[in-house]
């Protein structure tokens, strides 16, 4: 099944910015129609009202022209005439307010119908004298000046009326958008926070979600799970990059593992001398004293020759048995402790050994004890070798010293006997256990000193004080402990 191809983080931001530009266009253009419509809408009222007063003005000028025309006519004062400019100027200023076919014809209806009495009232200022007692009965008949408004009313109304009508059809548009605004202004938010959402959620499981997954198996493959892989998805970027970590991965464990056979075959290759000598060794010395059993061995020549296989025996056994430890690795398990109490502990473990060579031991320096992270059972085992040593070492009534010493940074104890000096140089990874003078003991303690020291990112010294002796120093860093660790 073919794979379709993984989006880019490019292509996601453009389509993140593409569906917020759709959101400010959507909320722009409706903002910007809404304000539109007001404007047209309230300019249209303002025409609207503006005829509608127009028109009714034009009504009260002419009403006024008629008794104004009537009085000038009785009095026989020509200059009321000049009043008939006025209304023309209120029909051009109607004429220049509409902008329909209909307006225009009944604006002319209006005008025609004021002409036709503009003619009758021209008429009444032209009669002759023979008619003038005849036409003043008829100005001041009530019911002339009725019929000559009349003929305008008509026209009139029937512009009042078109009027009437535009003004209810923008007031029922007006309502419409009123009616419909609540329910646009709802939907248009609704769809706005629909794209917010839908763009979160594109982004953030395309890109946040596997940034987060290979951030975080970036951080369990670094701390050694290099079996450890992680998933593929998102954009075509993030994607491949745990690809690249994955791959990185792999050739990490196959060069760990290249290494460690390496490594593995090294130790090997200087473990199996060192196994071959202790173990050749005590079989020479069994097969020695078992040829010593003949059939004319004496009852104490096969005592002796038991005594010496048993004892043999028993040796190999502790020295497999030192040698496995050595050679398991340690997991300390860290916790706060004093120096001083692993050191004591350490010298109780010892004590039935310093009363029996009656040594005095001397504890220098100890108001400068020091807290450090440890594990106090790995790290007492190791004072307690390293203590024996010295107390072995140590002549009959000799001095044994145990004492600090504190500088910048650091923490250094101190373990010095008086006897005749290491018979050989201790070195950090030599897997070469040390010669042992002692009945029971393996020469292996030193090597298991150095191995936990190491464990706890401490450094093992050993020296060789003026006059002799051995002094062995123990570097403890007071900063920068290793955490807990297994």
């Amino acid at each position: 099944m073919p794979v379709s191809p993984r989006r880019s983080l490019l292509s996601l931001l453009r389509f993140h910015e593409a569906a917020f530009l759709l959101l400010v266009a959507v909320t722009g253009s409706l903002s910007g129609i809404s304000t539109y419509y007001w404007q047209q809408t309230s300019a249209e009222s303002a025409r609207i009202t503006n005829l509608v007063f127009l028109n009714e003005q034009v009504r009260a000028e002419l009403l006024l022209q008629i008794q104004e025309v009537f009085r000038a006519r009785l009095l026989d004062e020509p200059r009321a005439l000049l009043m008939y400019r006025r209304i023309n100027q209120l029909f051009n200023q109607l004429r220049q307010s509409s902008n329909s076919q209909q307006e225009d014809v009944a604006i002319q209806n209006m005008q025609q119908a004021y002409r036709e009495i503009q003619r009758d009232m021209n008429e009444i200022f032209s009669a002759s004298v023979t008619v003038d007692r005849t036409v003043k009965f008829r100005i001041l008949d009530p019911r002339f000046a009725d019929h000559m408004v009349s003929r305008f009313d008509s026209p009139y109304s029937s512009f009042k009326s078109l009027l009437d009508q535009h003004h209810d059809e923008l007031q029922k548009t007006m309502q419409s958008w009123t009616r419909y605004a609540p329910i646009v202004i709802p939907v248009i938010f609704l769809v706005a926070v629909f794209l917010v959402v839908m763009t979160s959620r594109i982004l953030r499981v395309d890109f946040v979600r596997p940034m987060a997954t290979v951030k975080e198996g970036a951080l369990i493959i670094s701390g050694g799970h290099l079996e450890h892989r992680i998933p593929t998805r998102g954009v075509a970027e993030v994607s491949e990059l745990a690809e690249s970590i994955n791959r990185m991965a792999g050739d990490l464990a196959r060069s760990r593992d290249a290494l460690v056979e390496h490594e593995r075959q090294v130790v090997l290759g200087a473990l199996v001398p060192v196994v071959a000598h202790n173990i050749r060794n005590p079989l020479a010395s069994v097969r020695a004293a078992a040829q010593v059993l003949d059939e004319d061995a004496t009852r104490e020549d096969i005592r002796e020759g038991r005594e010496a296989i048993i004892t043999t025996v028993d040796r190999l056994g502790r020295w497999v048995n030192a040698l496995v430890s050595y050679l398991h690795p340690l997991q300390p398990i860290l916790r706060s402790v004093k120096v001083t109490e692993m050191v004591e502990a350490a010298l109780v473990v010892n004590r039935a050994r310093i009363q029996e060579k009656a040594l005095n031991v001397v504890r220098d320096n100890w108001e400068v004890d020091q807290t450090v992270s440890a594990d106090p059972d790995l790290m007492e085992q190791a004072l307690a070798g390293l203590i024996a040593n010295s107390v072995d070492a140590s002549p009959q009534g000799a001095m044994l010293q145990v004492c600090f010493d504190a500088s910048a940074g650091a923490f250094v104890l101190h373990i010095i006997d008086v006897g005749p000096g290491i018979p050989f140089s201790p070195q950090p990874g030599n897997l070469e256990p040390g010669p042992s003078t002692k009945r029971f003991g393996t020469g292996l303690g030193i090597p298991v000193a150095f191995k936990i020291c190491h464990s706890h990112g401490w450094q093992l010294e050993f020296g060789s004080p003026v006059g002799g002796g051995t002094n062995v120093a123990i570097h403890i860093p007071i900063a920068g402990v290793p955490e807990v660790r297994g």
